[in-house]
């Protein structure tokens, strides 16, 4: 990781915050999260606030207001480089575009970094703009809960009921996301350009409010049914 404007994908989120403040030199560190499980990263003891600064959002997901505040920070004069670090499961895609210009042409001496855990939830025009790194910390060996290559509607049924009460929409997304990777990876179903649309479906479903339980079980049956024989 460097301290350059870039979209990070980090599965602990925290982890990755506290790891961009540790490459500090002289740059001025703001970091805007939302609240995250684990223990907030602060920072260091050594620096002053004007060296770095971490401040919580009120509320799990990016608004209007946050993405304001980001820019404003980003414009504000300083001698040092100003590095902003955002960080949140998923940013809202109306909070991207209103970033996408101040990314696209961000003041003098400033820099964006984006941090957050899904590659799925961040628009592709940001992608476009910025490099991409992804974290590999994540339990990518960790063997997922559903058998995609026995798939069959007990185990569809078994999923959808353990995650019935799943609201969080960046979570869901995640699903989905292993659900898409770990079908690829079987070789057991008919992935043609019907099937693909069916995982994009499943994000632009979430994306405009569709409950995570109705977006799993519709995506999984459709699936089933292009399981080969």
């Amino acid at each position: 990781m460097t301290l350059t404007s870039q979209v990070i994908i980090a599965p602990q989120i925290e982890k990755a915050i506290g790891k961009l403040i540790a490459l500090r030199q002289n740059e001025r560190i703001i970091v805007i999260t939302t609240p995250q499980s684990g223990e907030a990263i602060p920072c260091p003891e050594t620096l002053r606030p004007d060296e770095c600064m971490v401040i919580v959002t009120e509320r799990q997901t990016f608004r209007v207001e946050d993405a304001k505040m980001a820019i404003e920070k980003a414009y504000m004069a300083s001698k040092a480089e100003t590095v902003i670090i955002l960080a949140a499961k998923e940013f809202p895609p109306l909070i991207q575009n209103k970033l996408l210009k101040v990314i696209e042409e961000p003041p003098l001496r400033s820099s964006f970094i984006l941090v957050t855990s899904s590659k799925a939830t961040v628009l592709s025009t940001i992608r476009s703009r910025l490099p991409v790194t992804v974290l590999r910390e994540k339990l990518e060996a960790e063997r997922f809960e559903l058998d995609m290559e026995h798939l069959d509607l007990a185990s569809v049924y078994a999923f959808v009921q353990k995650h019935k009460r799943l609201i969080d929409k960046a979570e869901a997304k995640m699903l989905v996301e292993k659900i898409s990777k770990e079908a690829m990876k079987s070789g057991r179903y008919n992935l043609d350009e019907k099937t693909l649309q069916f995982f994009y479906n499943a994000f632009r479903a979430l994306d405009v409010g569709s409950q995570p339980q109705f977006v799993l079980t519709t995506l999984l049956l459709k699936l089933l049914a292009r399981k080969k024989r």
